[in-house]
């Protein structure tokens, strides 16, 4: 991947989308919605803060997130699809 994040951006893999729902009933591409998980492959080094300081990111790369529905930029790169984040556009880290 080419991608390097600039400020407190990151660069997260979407998780595939549920092919099934809960109760077993496939659905057709047109019905799947777009995932709001995924992990973290890079960061950027933080905000830019008036001190001239960069405030530390609270997620680091491997982490599993969830992010707003509508959250963020796609990017396509080769075959690849990624989601490029503000720290801010993340609602919650996966605790394993």
């Amino acid at each position: 991947m080419n991608i390097r994040p600039l400020d407190d951006r990151l660069v997260v893999k979407q998780a595939d989308a549920e092919t099934k729902t809960a109760t077993g009933i496939l659905l057709p591409d047109t019905a799947k919605e777009k995932p709001t998980r995924g992990k973290v492959l890079s960061v950027g080094p933080g905000k830019l803060l008036d001190s001239g300081k960069r405030a530390p990111i609270a997620v680091k790369a491997g982490d599993e997130v969830y992010y707003g529905k509508y959250a963020g930029s796609e990017v396509k790169v080769g075959e690849d699809k990624f989601v490029i984040l503000r720290e801010s556009d993340l609602l919650g880290v996966v605790e394993k």
